[in-house]
């Protein structure tokens, strides 16, 4: 503390800085007014004017003055209203000799007291709410009980900007933040679905999908009184590969299978390519869902997807042909309220029946739907 004695009239106060002290860097929107520099300034309503006046001119950033009596705060007077009053006509010679007290009295107008708890975005709100006149008066700041200091409201201002900048970003980073975590999801979302819809083993659609979408497909088809088609797939012989050639072969041998049908599908499929759906069924059977395909354009299919397995030539010499060969049965309706799925399933499990029954390696069509 600096002490200055001036005709047995003390003036207490910490000098004002010469320049603005930089702002902190980290304010927020949590930041409060203890965190801002304020002017420790405080001199008895008894101190004369005319060394008031030297003051404001020893320091040109000094907003005000707090007054006190007998050591308690009496009040606040800025530097514009002090210097609006002695630039008055006769305004030195009325006041200059005489108490701050006095002038005081004549300038006194509403402080506005806040907090040193109180936030920077709201302290500021408050200064702008003020009537014109008292915009750019200084706020007065209660750090703790009875202790005062004053605060320019450009500091105020100043530290609004730089957090609405702040916060501006932290919105902006949020934002971008969201949309990478959107589309993150979106992907683990959609990689959750493909491994929850898929066969682990083969990556067609597993038997969870294929009944949810013939479901789907049945009440749409159902709607539009259009046709679907079904095919059961069953590699021939496929124990007897697995005896001869044991389980990892055998794994290799479905995973190849299923390949080699998604790929007769997706050659012969035409128009209805968009709509097919290629599932293992179970164990070595597999199942392709034609929605609007009749049945003669399934059986074309069935056997492209025949030739397409066929033409894997993967040796099996537990087969009469010596390779790995499908059977399939074909079967296809109109869905109606009357007609189950189950029916439909079951209409092209008897076409493959007959087709392994008939000698396999070949395509059934089944003529009951």
């Amino acid at each position: 503390m600096l002490f200055i004695w001036v005709c047995v009239v003390s003036i207490k106060f910490s000098a004002p800085p010469i320049s603005p002290e930089k702002l902190p860097t980290t304010l927020s929107l949590e930041s409060t007014l203890k965190e801002l520099s304020v002017f420790d300034f405080q001199v008895e309503s008894s101190f004369l004017n005319k060394e008031v006046a030297r003051l404001f001119r020893d320091y040109p950033l000094l907003p005000g003055v707090i007054l006190t009596e007998k050591g308690e705060f009496l009040g606040m007077l800025s530097r514009r209203r002090f210097m609006e009053h002695m630039s008055r006509p006769y305004g030195v010679d009325t006041f200059a000799g005489r108490p701050i007290l006095a002038l005081y009295k004549m300038a006194q107008t509403d402080i506005l007291i806040l907090p040193g708890v109180a936030l920077i975005v709201m302290a500021a709100q408050r200064a702008v709410q003020r009537l014109p006149e008292e915009l750019y008066e200084p706020i007065v700041v209660e750090l703790e009980p009875q202790i005062y200091r004053l605060l320019d409201v450009h500091q105020v201002l100043l530290a609004l900007s730089q957090i609405h900048q702040q916060a501006t970003w932290y919105i902006s980073e949020l934002y971008y933040n969201l949309s990478v975590t959107k589309s993150e999801l979106e992907v683990a979302n959609s990689e959750l679905y493909r491994l929850a819809n898929s066969d682990s083993l083969t990556q067609v659609a597993n038997r969870r999908r294929f009944n949810e979408y013939l479901d789907q497909k049945w009440e749409q088809l159902g709607q539009e009184k259009a046709e679907i088609s079904l095919i059961l797939c069953d590699i021939d012989f496929f124990k007897k590969y697995n005896d001869s050639y044991g389980h990892q072969a055998g794994d290799g041998c479905l995973q190849e299978v299923a390949k080699a049908i998604v790929e007769g599908v997706s050659d012969s499929a035409g128009e209805v390519l968009g709509e097919a759906l290629v599932a293992r069924y179970g164990g070595e059977e597999f199942v392709i869902v034609l929605p609007h395909t009749k049945p003669e354009i399934a059986v074309y299919i069935a056997e492209q997807v025949r030739v397409w397995v066929k033409n894997l030539a993967v040796e099996h010499l537990q087969s009469h042909v010596g390779c790995v060969t499908l059977s399939l049965g074909v079967a296809s309706t109109f869905p109606r309220s009357h007609i189950a799925q189950k029916d439909l399933i079951a209409a092209a499990d008897r076409a493959l029946y007959l087709a392994k029954d008939q000698g396999r390696d070949q395509v059934i069509l089944d003529l009951g739907h």
